[in-house]
């Protein structure tokens, strides 16, 4: 299973920037660890995430984004630090400044102050000036919030001048928020499992679409996103080389929801992996029987430029049937 299906447009479209930026509000920014409770959340106008990044172990998340304007960029992390626990928001941002001060010498502090908010934790903001790569000075306004091992990091930067008395940026750190009892919910372990597999780390992501499935009603209401959510496990499982793991997933699958054609058009992939050649054909009889039973946003791959597949052009039968079904 060397390649993936064509996935639902549903999963590009809604997946980062509809569960990182609240879909009634595009202002609001919210991030949160798939297995740990917290989440980080902040307000600002006119940005748009432009990037997402996490890590393996589960425990970073960050997003960047941009304003219409192209002057402000901003990046937010949440991430655990257990080693240095019990934090606090000033010794967050001691160690996370001592951090990028060794990387770049020319680091230099302007001014740091902090915000007192009943409604949360405080937040320790600190200005600074760095040299960039291109030689130009970068400027920094970046806000820290900490509790137990947890540290929340939103960071914005501009080749322009900026401060934390700026107005716009002082409205965005006044709404800077985190939410200590928040419980990941199904949208926090899918967005955290799709960062990981829009980078090509299918092995970590895996059992984090698992865990997603969880977190996810069994029912009708839900029945779409169960589909890709098992979609992208089996395809994670798979494209990492546990297809024992894979088939697990998509037969048990099968059971509950027969008449989904992705479900054994996967299959048929891990067939062919395992060159049981004869299977691969049923699986993707079956598959192509129930076609018009894909996601709305989602077609039928092409099995002759389908990577599971194409080491088998040469037999002639197998590739005869092959073709059949395009």
């Amino acid at each position: 299973m060397k390649s993936t299906a064509v996935l639902s447009l549903l999963i590009l479209s809604v997946a980062i920037s509809g569960w990182a930026q609240t879909k009634d509000d595009p202002a609001t920014f919210k991030i949160a660890l798939p297995s740990r409770p917290g989440q980080l959340r902040w307000h600002a106008d006119g940005f748009k995430i432009v990037e997402s990044s996490a890590k393996a172990n589960g425990r970073e998340i960050g997003i960047r984004g941009k304003d219409e304007s192209g002057r402000l960029t901003f990046l937010g992390f949440l991430f655990l630090v257990p080693e240095e626990a019990p934090l606090t928001s000033q010794k967050c941002q001691d160690e996370a400044i001592k951090m990028d001060k060794k990387g770049n010498p020319s680091l230099k502090i302007l001014a740091a102050s902090s915000i007192e908010n009943p409604e949360s934790l405080p937040t320790v903001i600190v200005i600074y000036t760095v040299r960039g790569e291109n030689g130009k000075t970068a400027y920094r306004v970046r806000g820290f919030i900490a509790t137990g091992d947890i540290c929340g990091d939103l960071e914005f930067y501009s080749e322009r001048p900026i401060s934390g008395e700026d107005a716009d940026l002082k409205k965005i750190f006044a709404s800077y928020h985190f939410d200590p009892n928040y419980v990941p919910q199904f949208e926090d372990a899918f967005l955290y499992a799709q960062i990981l597999y829009q980078h090509h780390m299918f092995r970590p992501a895996a059992p984090i679409f698992e865990q997603a499935l969880t977190l996810l009603k069994d029912d009708m209401d839900h029945l779409t996103m169960r589909r890709v959510t098992i979609d992208q496990a089996g395809m994670a499982y798979g494209v990492s080389g546990d297809i024992p793991k894979a088939r697990a997933l998509f037969n048990a699958a099968i059971a509950k929801d027969p008449d989904y054609p992705m479900y054994y058009y996967n299959l048929a992939c891990a067939d062919a992996e395992e060159k049981d050649l004869a299977d691969a054909r049923l699986h993707l009889e079956q598959a192509f029987t129930r076609k018009a039973n894909v996601i709305a946003g989602e077609k039928m791959p092409d099995p002759t430029k389908d990577d599971s597949f194409l080491p088998y052009r040469k037999n002639k039968e197998f590739w005869k049937f092959i073709e059949t079904l395009r």
